[in-house]
This record gives structure tokens, C-alpha cells and sequence, in this order.
């Protein structure tokens, strides 16, 4: 869905007015909503091992990405969102950490882990991956939900959403950098993951949450796909498919290595 209205916005780009601002507004508001899939006892109940092989994973990814970016000569912007994306939870980490002077990074960042994302979650199966592994390795929380085997799904979205919630941590670094330490829509973020934690909202709301901050995400990729320049994504293409594909195979093969030595 979110790679649809990707493409959808790049085909009518420049037939529409700017629509950088409202598109900012509905990415946050898609990362807070996101909190609410997440819980603190669902974590508590992964154990410490899984734990231990989350945080492992996602410092490995992300500041092996930032490497391989710097290596590949890539603007510093897309290789900071590449990072996110793919050590985090794909195109709401890429929401969390972009400000302005990214949005043209943006939507090459959201393409590659759509991309790659996808290839992920059709090969880890193949392989006969653990719910663990396929957690720990597929960018998107929908695409571990479409790989992760029947039996398996609650335990493969459970250490999904142990590496949803270093989105704080991370998003926090980059803005020390660039803004305040901690944006409103993070704070917001952790707040809906306490409220899920007291288990107060009836399931209805919580899937309604659910479906609207998957609409949310598709709008704003529809608005990032209109600022979209073939041109300047050309200029950087082959080396930001090279990018996409390195910090796949890394964050694949930490995972594993991180769940064996656990």
C-alpha cells in the first residue's frame, strides 16, 4: 500500500501544489498511533535473550549503514534514513528521524525498504526462518506480519515491536543533533505505548488505530511521492540500491548470529 501511493504521487508530481507541510503532520501522527501496537508486557515476555539480540541487531544495522553510506558516497541525509528504515521499522523510522532539509531523500529512503522489505519477507520463509529471525529482519511491522508462519505470527510481531521501540532512542540521537532531544510526536509515541501497557482500549479501538495510521503512512507517501525528481533519484540510484541491499544482508545476518549466540 505504502509503495502504491508512493508511485501514485510521483506520476501526478508537479501537477499538485507543495504539499511538504501536511505531509510532515501525517507522518508524525502515524509514528504516535504506531505506539499503540506495542506494550510493555510483550516485551517482558520475549525473555532477555531476544532482548539482548534486538538491541544488537539494531545498533548493528544502523551505524553499519551509516558506514556503507559514507563508503558509497551517498548524501548523508539518505544514508541517515536508509539506516533508520532498515534497522528500525521501515518507513515510520524514516518519518521519525527525516526533518525538512530531507524530503527529497524521503522518498528514495521509503522505496528501498519497501523494496528490499518485500524481497526479505518472500526469501526468509523460503529458508525455513524462526519467528524470531523474521522479526528481527523484515523492515516493515506489516511485512513480518504477510512472512511470519501461522503458528508463529504473535512471537514474530512480539520481537517486531522489540525493535519498534528503540525508534525512541534512535529518533532522539538524531534530533539532539538537529532539534529538540525529544520531538513532541515521540513523546507521544511512548505515550500511547503506556496506555496500550495498562490494556484500557478495547480491541476495536486498537485495530481502528491500527487502520489509521496505515492510512496515514499511505497519504503521507502519496505527498512525499509528489516532491519526487526522477532526475535527482537517478543520480543517486545504483548506489542507493547497493546501500538498500548491504543493510539488508547486514541486518539478516546479525540477526541470526545474534539469536545463536543467545
Amino acid at each position: 500500500m505504502l509503495i502504491a501511493a508512493l508511485v501514485l504521487g510521483v506520476l501526478v508530481g508537479g501537477r499538485v501544489p507543495d504539499l511538504s507541510s501536511p505531509t510532515r503532520r501525517l507522518l508524525r501522527a502515524g509514528v504516535v498511533l504506531l505506539g499503540l501496537q506495542l506494550s510493555l508486557p510483550q516485551l517482558v515476555a520475549l525473555g532477555p535473550g531476544v532482548l539482548v539480540a534486538a538491541v544488537v541487531t539494531v545498533g548493528a544495522t544502523f551505524f553499519g549503514t551509516l558506514w556503507l553510506g559514507a563508503r558509497l558516497r551517498l548524501p548523508r541525509g539518505l544514508t541517515l534514513l536508509v539506516a533508520s528504515g532498515f534497522a528500525i521499522c521501515g518507513a515510520s523510522a524514516i518519518a521519525a528521524v527525516s526533518s525538512e532539509r530531507d524530503e527529497e531523500h524521503v522518498a528514495t529512503g521509503v522505496a528501498l525498504v519497501t523494496l528490499f522489505g518485500t524481497a526479505t519477507m518472500l526469501v526468509l520463509p523460503l529458508l525455513g526462518a524462526s519467528p524470531e529471525w523474521i522479526g528481527l529482519s523484515v523492515h516493515e511491522v506489516a511485512q513480518v506480519a504477510a512472512a511470519a508462519p501461522a503458528g508463529g505470527l504473535a512471537t514474530a510481531m512480539a520481537v517486531k515491536l522489540s525493535r519498534v521501540v528503540l525508534l525512541a532512542p534512535i529518533a532522539a540521537g538524531v534530533n539532539r543533533r538537529r532539534g529538540p532531544v525529544v520531538p513532541l510526536f515521540l513523546v507521544g509515541f511512548l505515550a500511547m505505548v503506556a496506555v496500550r501497557s495498562l490494556d484500557v482500549l478495547p480491541g476495536g479501538a486498537l485495530e481502528f488505530a491500527k487502520t489509521s495510521a496505515t492510512v496515514l503512512f499511505a497519504l503521507a507517501m502519496f505527498g512525499l511521492g509528489t516532491a519526487v525528481r526522477p532526475r535527482s533519484l537517478l543520480a543517486t540510484g545504483p548506489r542507493a540500491l547497493l546501500l538498500g541491499l548491504a543493510a539488508t544482508l547486514l541486518v539478516c545476518s546479525v540477526s541470526y548470529l545474534s539469536l545463536r549466540v543467545v
